[in-house]
């Protein structure tokens, strides 16, 4: 099997908007269900209920949801598709502001701490070396930790350190790598691992340079999440990665995604998410594309796409697509596309 893409290892997001209650269940959910086991038509219902998945659902796409009773489960199934709305809609629109909430138990210098300690950890277990396993291009790099820059922090959506370092075999090769840190169940937890500035080689020296595009947080300045009017890219894009984590946590680290024009259960890494993002002029749908890499490859890259939609002012990724295939042509992997984006209709760049 495939590593898991460092990102990917730490993190039970999947729990993210589930109360405390729900995950102290005394009879845990089978793996593989929605919502982390709570009642589906409770969620509906504006409310969250603990189940213990005895009586559950399975639809078209293979997703199982469970249910309090089998009375909630026949009233969810009368309109299954309004009521599966309803329960998102629910589940997200609490997201930023109860992690706005969680926020204010940390500071900075928790995340910071965290950090560290888990670098230790993972350096004092392989020799001295802290290893990445880089999802652009799938190298496994050996790196040696330097310091902590500093942390940013954008209220509802976390902590994010910019940490220093180098390679192990090359001083002058320089790194910065962001963490993305979220409080979870009352504790902090590593979500995702960015490498926002790598070392290219310029008039026979390495220099340090940022890669694009750059990692959705480094986006916002002034803005408050959460309290905005018009939404912006940036939060477009979190909710796209942050649904991207959440769903590749449900397969032991890859994002299983079927291919809709030729049926094929397609298994990829998350890479990063393309700038601008657009949003449709007829239904206000935002519209995202991503870069995901074929598991076990380095260079044969499919582009996503994702529509999301604005739920109660929280982000709802609603459906994915694929927009580019990797084929292989005069022995290099090139992306060749399906559509392209005008085809799904008039839009407008979102800023």
């Amino acid at each position: 099997m495939a590593r898991f893409n460092l990102s990917l290892k730490f993190f039970a997001i999947a729990l993210l908007a589930l109360p405390l209650a729900a995950r102290a269940a005394d009879t845990a959910p089978p793996p593989q269900v929605q919502f982390g086991g709570e009642c589906a038509q409770g969620l509906a219902e504006g409310k969250h209920v603990a189940t213990d998945c005895k009586t559950t659902w399975t639809d078209k796409d293979g997703k199982t949801y469970c249910f309090s009773t089998e009375a909630a489960k026949k009233v969810f199934l009368e309109n299954s598709a309004e009521s599966l709305e309803r329960a998102r809609t629910f589940v997200a629109a609490s997201n930023v502001e109860s992690t706005e909430t969680a926020m204010q138990n940390f500071t900075s210098t928790d995340a910071e701490t965290l950090v560290k300690d888990y670098i230790g950890t993972q350096t004092k277990s392989n020799n001295g070396i802290f290893p990445f396993d880089d999802p652009l291009n799938g190298d496994h790099l050996k790196l040696s930790y330097d310091e902590v820059d500093f942390t940013r922090t954008i209220d509802g959506y976390g902590f994010f350190p910019d940490v220093k370092f180098h390679d192990a075999q090359d001083a002058q090769r320089k790194y910065l790598v962001d963490f993305w840190v979220l409080p979870v169940g009352g504790k902090l937890q590593i979500q995702e691992t960015r490498i926002y500035k790598e070392p290219l080689k310029s008039d026979g020296r390495w220099v340090t340079m940022a890669r694009q595009p750059v990692p959705w947080w480094w986006i916002p300045a002034s803005e408050h999440p959460g309290h905005l009017a018009t939404k912006r890219g940036w939060e477009v894009m979190s909710a796209v990665e942050q649904h991207a984590v959440v769903e590749s946590l449900k397969n032991n680290g890859v994002f299983i995604l079927k291919d809709d024009k030729t049926g094929k259960e397609l298994q990829l890494e998350f890479v990063d998410t393309h700038q601008p993002v657009r949003q449709l002029d007829n239904d206000g749908h935002y519209f995202a594309c991503t870069d995901f890499r074929v598991v076990g490859t380095k260079d044969q890259i499919y582009d996503i796409d994702f529509w999301v939609s604005d739920k109660d002012g929280s982000m709802v990724v609603d459906q994915a697509r694929v927009h580019k295939v990797p084929e292989l042509k005069n022995g290099q992997w090139i992306e060749v596309p399906r559509y392209e984006w005008k085809d799904v209709g008039a839009s407008h760049v979102v800023p």
